[in-house]
């Protein structure tokens, strides 16, 4: 089988990840969310590593489906989380899950309205240790997939001392396929980051804007890399768009604090937002007017640099997973079968 190198940004040392996955330990000693908080692994890795793509060769199994109505106030989304692309094989070195098909129903306002203040993705549990997942979904693609950026791999799994590993840092093996994605415990298949497929359907000219690829779990329309030069006129012309992340200066803190070593983006706080330094506001998103929206609307870029899917909501969110595993809330269900933490 063939291995594809990418480099997610630039590090001291470049190596091919090669760390094994202890699979029988990693299945014997997971949980369901259900049973109580997942065990956390014990990693010690500080450094960013190149990450090896898994190349996506093989058909997903089952027939994808995808339904988007609007029943206004709302937007319903149903769909069975089975991509409409190849995939890389799935149980692998890095993921020890197998693709299922889930049972999403998801209810997004069809209108929705700015919060008072943004929403993380990250719960920290730096006061106090939240239950459940450590991040939630952002949104979903509309293929059905969901964009789900977040880890359960923490420093010395130490989810009190909330240094999270990045999953597109590389620091820590996760089986991602060349799709940037891989697979829950409960079977769902998920994007940590740029979806090859969903980019090359997209096939953007220099002179087209990005067009709606998803939505956001507080029902903000979610567009990839290009938009408009300025967001208030669409005879502008086209950019690319930069997200206001930068790699923290200095070192972490060292242990037991921390992990130490030097800011290079092996984990999520290792980024801070520099307002006015890129595009998009610390959501990764802006107002703009957009060919869905001419009338304009708050919208949600991915970006080619960190954190690539956004990492907070600008409006409020609804659960896209619940203690049960994807969709698994109030709003939305789905099938989990608690074969361990989420990756």
């Amino acid at each position: 089988m063939h291995s594809i190198l990418l480099i997610f940004r630039p590090a001291q040392r470049f190596l091919a990840l090669s760390l094994p996955l202890l699979l029988s330990q990693s299945l014997a000693q997971a949980q369901g969310f259900g049973g109580g908080p997942p065990p956390m692994r014990q990693h010690r890795a500080t450094e960013t590593q190149p990450i090896t793509l898994v190349p996506a060769n093989q058909k997903p199994p089952g027939s994808p489906t995808s339904e988007i109505t609007l029943q206004s106030p709302s937007r319903l989304i149903k769909a069975n989380a089975i991509p409409d692309h190849l995939v890389g094989p799935f149980p692998n070195r890095g993921n020890p899950h197998s693709i299922e098909p889930q049972s999403y129903t998801f209810t997004l306002p069809a209108s929705p309205t700015a919060a008072a203040q943004i929403t993380p993705l990250h719960a920290s549990a730096q006061n106090g240790a939240p239950q459940g997942p450590p991040n939630q979904p952002f949104g979903i693609a509309l293929n059905g997939v969901l964009f789900d950026p977040g880890t359960a791999e923490f420093w010395n799994g130490d989810r009190a001392s909330d240094w999270n590993y990045e999953a597109l840092g590389g620091a820590v093996p996760l089986g991602l396929d060349e799709n940037h994605a891989h697979v829950q415990p409960s079977g769902a298949y998920h994007y940590h980051g740029l979806p090859k497929p969903v980019m090359d359907q997209l096939s953007l000219k220099p002179d087209q804007h990005s067009p709606l690829i998803g939505w956001a779990a507080d029902g903000f329309p979610i567009y990839a890399l290009r938009g408009y030069a300025d967001p208030k006129d669409p005879t502008s012309g086209m950019k690319t768009l930069r997200s206001s992340y930068a790699l923290k200066s200095g070192q972490r803190p060292e242990p037991p604090t921390g992990p130490g070593g030097t800011h290079d983006g092996a984990f999520i706080q290792d980024y801070t937002f520099v307002p006015g330094s890129g595009d998009l506001d610390e959501c990764n998103g802006r107002f703009t007017l957009t060919p869905e929206f001419p009338e304009g609307t708050y919208a949600y870029f991915l970006t080619a640099e960190w954190p690539v899917i956004p990492r907070a909501f600008h409006g409020t969110p609804i659960p896209l997973r619940g203690p049960g595993g994807p969709g698994s809330s109030s709003k939305g269900k789905s099938k989990s079968k608690g074969k361990g933490p989420p990756r």
